[in-house]
């Protein structure tokens, strides 16, 4: 049986992943944003929480890491980048390691630069990935403690990734993110039909998320860095592009 998700909203406009493994019953959190709500889920679905995976650090990800473990018992991962500022940590995993849900695999990809050790968890299997705060919908997490060059290196990790995979974000926040990419990137047809289609879905209340990296390739304006059409309105190579993006972001 496929690996099971359930995406739900917590806090203002975060959402809450539980992963289940139907043969083996075991569930993980992915983040903790809201404690309360991740064990009620779980009970709504039936599932037994084993194990979290935190992506980083910040409060609405990991601030339910000990509530949960103490309602269930379940064991703690964590970026080793930032596992001195998570609480509970069991273990500490970074890139190239693995973590096991069940029968299930993930690979732990590092996409330092939201924060220093930001960690991103890819199950081939199932073709998904969960991101975090690192990339989002037509956007990046902000660069609150990397550097440009670290934040691109993660990208280019992330863009190395199947198109077909399915990215689950943290946030929705993606509205937003289409304009300031239709200020970045302006000619892109892609990127027209995406907003097209974003501003549907949130007129009528629906998740952006999880959306498919292909997509994201030819219209996220952070993912195309590397592209000489962005390169020639934001300046430089593509490190320095994605920095003067970032930078723009942050005051659009």
């Amino acid at each position: 049986m496929p690996l099971l998700i359930h995406q739900f909203p917590c806090l203002s406009d975060n959402y809450g992943f539980l992963i289940h493994d139907a043969q083996s019953g075991e569930t993980a959190c992915i983040d903790t944003p809201e404690a309360e709500e991740y064990l009620d889920q779980a009970r709504l679905k039936g599932w037994r929480i084993t194990q979290v995976w935190n992506t980083h650090w910040h409060k609405d990800h990991a601030g339910g890491n000990l509530e949960i473990k103490a309602a269930t018992g379940a064991s703690i991962t964590a970026p080793a980048g930032d596992a001195a500022k998570i609480e509970g940590v069991d273990r500490k995993v970074d890139q190239g390691d693995t973590v096991a849900l069940g029968g299930l695999t993930a690979q732990v990809i590092n996409v330092g630069g939201h924060t220093v050790g930001h960690v991103a968890y890819y199950l081939p299997e199932a073709g998904v990935a969960f991101v975090g705060d690192a990339l989002f919908a037509l956007g990046c997490g902000r660069m609150f403690e990397g550097t440009a060059e670290q934040f691109w290196a993660s990208l280019k990790r992330l863009k190395a990734l199947p198109p077909e995979t399915m990215l689950y974000c943290a946030h929705e926040y993606t509205a937003s993110n289409a304009k300031f990419a239709r200020h970045a990137d302006p000619d892109n047809a892609a990127l027209a039909d995406y907003a097209q289609d974003v501003a549907g879905l949130c007129g009528s209340g629906e998740p952006t998320v999880p959306f498919p990296l292909g997509r994201e390739l030819a219209t996220n304006p952070f993912l195309r860095a590397d592209a000489p059409e962005i390169q020639a309105r934001w300046g430089g190579d593509a490190i320095t592009a994605f920095a003067a993006l970032r930078e723009a972001k942050n005051t659009f």
